[in-house]
């Protein structure tokens, strides 16, 4: 975090802040401190302060950026859906274990984006209907996805649970082993380790979580729970309330 700090310190002497940088303490608001976890995804905890908030995701389609894709290649049979994130999303192994487990199953179609980083020839398929696209319309897939196999970025996750799509975790770094632990506790889906994968894991995982419908019963509870509510509304209240407007 050392260059994030660096920053920060430096931010904090021109507006003259005295900060100990030995606890992380002062640098934590004491007006507002607003987390897009559902407060139902989180672990149970008491210990939060009384500036900590759960408002519940905050994104907006209307401010994503629309991705080309080939709609006319879907066959109509139930979508398995896997995306590895915008920035871990070079490793090359993990994609064709991803393509290898998926195509084990029957009657599903994979659609896979794997980023800027590989080529789409450096994925090999052996099904017809299997679509590799480098980038692609995440929230209009889920829509579709009876699964979702994914980083377990907290963006990616609340997008899978606002449609109510279960997952198949595979964490690669930062808070995606926290995430990943959060869609296992819940029962929303399976954490895989990612040193350990292969193709027989992914495709055992990927089989159970489409065929045990608990699964799929717990993601639509938390669609329903995330449909009550309204992230950037709260979000709006609760920073209106914070400086006093």
């Amino acid at each position: 975090m050392k260059p994030c700090t660096d920053v920060a310190q430096a931010f904090a002497e021109r507006m003259g802040m005295n900060i100990d940088w030995n606890d992380p303490d002062p640098t934590i608001s004491r007006l507002a401190w607003i987390s897009q976890m559902p407060k139902e995804f989180d672990f149970s905890s008491e210990h939060w302060p009384p500036q900590f908030h759960y408002a519940g995701p905050f994104f907006d389609e209307a401010g994503r950026v629309d991705s080309p894709f080939p709609w006319e290649r879907l066959t109509g049979e139930p979508i398995i859906y896997a995306s590895m994130g915008t920035l871990q999303n070079g490793q090359k192994e993990i994609f064709q274990k991803i393509v290898d487990a998926a195509e084990k199953l029957s009657s599903f179609q994979l659609v896979l984006a794997i980023g800027k980083n590989l080529s789409l020839n450096q994925i090999a398929s052996t099904m017809s209907n299997t679509i590799v696209v480098d980038h692609a319309p995440q929230p209009e897939l889920l829509k579709r996805a009876a699964l979702f196999v994914t980083h377990a970025g907290m963006n990616s996750a609340l997008e899978a649970l606002t449609q109510g799509v279960s997952m198949v975790a595979i964490p690669v770094t930062n808070d995606q082993l926290a995430v990943a632990a959060r869609i296992a506790h819940h029962h929303v889906g399976v954490s895989l380790p990612l040193k350990e994968l292969t193709v027989c894991m992914l495709q055992t995982a990927m089989s159970n979580v489409i065929n045990d419908s608990s699964y799929l019963r717990k993601a639509q509870y938390f669609r329903k729970t995330i449909a009550e509510s309204d992230g950037l509304d709260e979000v709006a209240e609760i920073t209106e309330r914070a400086f006093g407007l």
